[in-house]
């Protein structure tokens, strides 16, 4: 799916996502399952999303796409 038709899809009803950060994926470790895929967004910080095998497929991603990483709060988790 396009960008376009995934915030879209995902932006029905009452959720609505505020933080979309582009960067640059940078490493995919694919699982039989999941992928973890690491984007960098400048400033030497990296984001790693985990996100199913078939998602990462379905997107084509590839080291080197430019991506839009989009973050709800709901799925922010901090532990220490």
């Amino acid at each position: 799916r396009s960008l376009h038709r995934l915030v879209r899809h995902r932006t029905r009803g009452a959720e609505q996502i505020r933080n979309i950060i582009k960067g640059k994926v940078v490493d995919i470790a694919k699982g039989p399952a999941t992928a973890k895929v690491k984007i960098d967004i400048g400033n030497g910080v990296v984001i790693t999303s985990s996100v199913t095998t078939e998602a990462a497929e379905d997107l084509g991603l590839a080291v080197g796409d430019a991506v839009s990483v989009i973050v709800k709060s709901s799925d922010v988790i901090i532990g220490k």
